[in-house]
């Protein structure tokens, strides 16, 4: 069994007496499509960091592609909250997914042939050829984070990570960009971070529930003592079969 991504007792935050996430064990599959759900303030954050290289372990062993040291050839692109995003910046479609492949020392060096071929495809992945010269402030919600979803495609990454994909767009548009994700998980394999249960459950093959610990994963049934363990609050959970289920609103 080939895994893209095995965590080995995890834990890891910014103060070693308390950490975030506390003996974390999960080994994600290639291709897998996993869904990883919790409150706010439970670690999913620390968690993709940890996954990401850009925060070292606590303890634990992090291994990518079957090394535990970061290979480039098994490169992880990563889609970061939209919301974080300055959409007045005047900057065309194309120039955003080039900062895919310029690394900040060698902003001014030119793209190559090669890497402007990358660019082109990964905006032709996510549908906006039509627009790759148009400023991005003048994009809808669901454009600006397909242009995010290609600058992280531009590097042709084997792993493409995902925080809240769908926070700030509406349902419909969000559906398209789960339907660009499927699309893609034929080839790669992809986490995405939400706590939009009802929406990520549609089209995850497999659903982790993440709280300090990792309560649970490898199926994609969430069962109401799953949620209630992960957001220690009552939940009802309305089930309509595989792969559908729906969660209702609750209130904390």
């Amino acid at each position: 069994m080939k895994y893209a991504i095995e965590l080995i007792d995890i834990s890891a935050g910014y103060d070693s007496s308390n950490p975030i996430i506390k003996d974390v064990n999960i080994s994600i599959e290639e291709n897998e499509f996993l869904g990883i759900i919790g409150p706010n303030g439970g670690g999913k954050t620390t968690l993709l960091k940890v996954i990401l290289g850009l925060l070292e372990p606590q303890s634990g062993k992090v291994i990518i592609g079957g090394k535990s040291t970061y290979s480039k050839n098994y490169r992880i692109g990563y889609v970061p909250q939209y919301s974080n995003f300055d959409k007045t910046y005047p900057i065309s479609v194309i120039d955003v997914v080039s900062m895919g492949l310029i690394s900040k020392s060698v902003f001014s060096k030119k793209l190559s042939d090669e890497d402007l071929k990358s660019v082109k495809n990964a905006i032709e992945r996510v549908n906006l050829k039509q627009k790759q010269f148009d400023q991005i402030g003048h994009l809808s919600g669901g454009e600006q984070q397909r242009v995010l979803i290609a600058r992280a495609l531009a590097t042709n990454p084997k792993i493409l990570i995902l925080d809240e994909p769908t926070a700030s767009v509406d349902s419909q548009t969000g559906k398209s960009i789960y339907e660009l994700l499927s699309e893609l998980n034929k080839e790669k394999t992809i986490i995405l971070v939400s706590h939009d249960i009802g929406a990520i459950s549609r089209s995850v093959k497999k659903i982790a529930c993440l709280n300090r610990k990792l309560v649970y994963h490898n199926t994609k049934e969430i069962t109401k003592e799953m949620l209630e363990e992960t957001y220690q609050c009552p939940v009802d959970l309305i089930a309509h079969g595989v792969p559908h289920r729906v969660l209702d609103h609750h209130h904390h």
